[in-house]
């Protein structure tokens, strides 16, 4: 791959204009800003409840603190790799501004409930009453429905052109898009791949980015395409914000002690190692001027933050090649030294044990189960039958934007979770209410 190509700022399915005084990037992030779904985020659960005593992050602040660590990782990189590749000395600018705007939007696609969400979704027509509708659809739209993924989704939101709204959706750059693409390919006879970037719906929109980008396709059978390199570095500020700021959510929430969180971010710097020795006596002097337990791990956060942005920043330079050429495998932080490596595995293994299989994310993840559950069901009668009294009232519920008229099976059900996955917890909570007469 060659970054002339790689840094397209041709927009889809709109004709290319003349920036003003801001980059054609920079105008992408800032129609991610403003825009209503990225608004939404604000509530979405991330992990924990929706604010109650304690702010803890909902999709908006995580997917804010994630473009900032995109940033730091884009700034690093480049820096690294400027002196040896001449067409990314004058990128910088261009390359920060991209990853951040992915950054922004690689949850735009997810549902109400965190991924709990999305096994609704999925298992809704795996095993519920959707079943049934299985040889009504093509078997690679079929493979959409019984999988759904929020990475595929949030390319449709950027992509696809709701009722009444304009071709191209937000009309981003290829470059763009094309970051967003952790997993560039669609979800039919995907293998033993567990995620997938495209829906079947979605094709045309896909196939138009990765060649504008020049992602070589490495699997002609399954439609696979080499990623776009800076795909890796937002996946990488992802897992990082993922990692660290979920613990120091549940530390706020009381769930993990301060002694297990500073146990866990301090096994990340290695004593012996000259590179972290200014880290404990920097650590000391914190700690003698600072008594407030959340501000200490506020600072440990942070600086272990800044660390991985250095780990992934020096792996990304060093399989340079690689990623340039489409071989390199898995992510960036999966290829950490041992030490850290290590550091990272234990800190997983204590996030799932104390914070994922909490009771108070387990009541999330089956208040979801129930609210999700129940609107597909509704809705999804409503389109298949919408000319019963009670399907027409429904209905008349759903905005201009999700509506469809067609015969065609799978765009009715695409309709459904298009409206539903855009909803707000609270407002997916409201309308079951509604429907079930609760007050």
């Amino acid at each position: 791959m060659n970054w002339n190509d790689l840094l397209s700022n041709k927009r889809y399915a709109q004709p290319h204009k003349s920036a003003d005084i801001r980059s054609s990037f920079q105008r992408d992030y800032d129609r991610i800003i403003f825009s209503s779904p990225f608004r939404r985020l604000q509530n979405k659960t991330q992990v924990f409840p929706l604010p109650g005593a304690q702010m803890v992050h909902n999709r908006l602040t995580h997917s804010l603190e994630v473009a900032s660590v995109g940033r730091s990782i884009a700034c690093r990189t480049v820096e690294k790799l400027a002196d040896k590749h001449d067409a990314l000395k004058d990128r910088q600018s261009d390359i920060e501004t991209i990853v951040s705007t992915a950054c922004l939007a690689h949850d735009l696609g997810n549902p109400p409930f965190g991924h709990s969400g999305e096994d609704t979704i999925s298992s809704f027509f795996r095993d519920g009453k959707g079943k049934a509708l299985k040889d009504q659809v093509k078997p690679e739209q079929w493979s959409d429905l019984i999988a759904f993924e929020g990475n595929a989704n949030a390319f449709r939101q950027l992509t696809h052109q709701f009722t009444g709204r304009r071709a191209g959706g937000f009309s981003l750059t290829s470059a763009t898009l094309a970051t967003l693409l952790k997993y560039p390919y669609p979800s039919f006879d995907k293998g033993d791949r567990k995620k997938y970037n495209v829906f079947n719906a979605d094709l045309d929109a896909f196939m138009e980015v990765v060649e504008e980008c020049g992602m070589p396709r490495i699997d002609d059978a399954h439609l696979v395409h080499a990623r776009h390199p800076l795909s890796y570095m937002m996946e990488a500020a992802d897992d990082i914000c993922y990692l660290v700021l979920d613990m120091e959510d549940a530390h706020k929430r009381g769930i993990v002690s301060t002694e297990k969180i500073e146990s866990c971010f301090m096994s990340f710097f290695n004593n012996k190692n000259t590179k972290d020795a200014s880290f404990f006596k920097h650590k000391a002097d914190v700690y003698r001027d600072v008594a407030d337990v959340n501000e200490r791990m506020a600072f440990l956060r942070a600086t272990l933050i800044n660390k991985l942005v250095n780990c992934v920043s020096d792996i990304f330079v060093k399989n340079y090649d690689a990623i340039m050429e489409g071989r390199f495998e898995k992510s960036l932080i999966s290829h950490l030294p041992e030490f850290e490596k290590n550091a990272l595995e234990n800190c997983r293994a204590e996030s799932v044990k104390h914070i994922y299989r909490h009771p108070s994310v387990v009541k999330i993840e089956l208040t979801g189960f129930n609210v999700i559950g129940t609107l597909m069901e509704e809705f999804t009668n409503a389109v298949l039958c919408p000319d019963t009294p009670y399907n027409k009232k429904l209905l008349s519920l759903v905005p201009e934007q999700f509506r469809v008229v067609t015969d065609d099976t799978y765009t009715r059900l695409m309709s459904v979770i298009d409206f539903i996955s855009n909803m707000t917890d609270l407002y997916a909570v409201q309308l079951y209410k509604d429907l079930r007469g609760i007050d």
